[in-house]
């Protein structure tokens, strides 16, 4: 199974403000301008991928950290592919931050789930 989840910002645009400069100026004060880069809440989008079919898409209005992912994806989700399955599931993510928290390896091992190796 391969898992993975996206985050959205919830603004109309990029906030990004596009302008032209001669070269050697992008320093210069007129053409600095403070902006904030995210202001939103955080939303997890989470589907997961099992022998050629798929989950449903999963939507949370959370921000993700370890806890979140176990709570809400491997304690929810995961856990049941895994029973499903039986012993030859193996679960992949993304080595994401949240994906490696000693809360989540420890969830992992207690549920007898396989993760594959994955290097950063």
């Amino acid at each position: 199974m391969f898992s993975d989840e996206s985050r959205f910002s919830l603004q109309s645009d990029s906030l990004r403000t596009l302008i032209w400069r001669a070269p050697g100026t992008r320093y210069h004060q007129e053409n600095t301008i403070e902006r904030h880069r995210y202001g939103g809440a955080g939303w997890l989008i989470w589907g997961g991928i099992i022998l050629g079919s798929r989950s449903d898409l999963h939507v949370h209005s959370v921000t993700m950290a370890g806890h979140i992912y176990r709570d809400v994806i491997l304690e929810q989700h995961v856990r049941l592919f895994r029973g499903a399955m039986g012993a030859e599931f193996l679960f992949m993510d993304d080595n994401a931050r949240p994906h490696r928290a000693n809360i989540v390896d420890e969830c992992l091992q207690s549920e007898d789930i396989t993760r594959m190796d994955w290097p950063a």
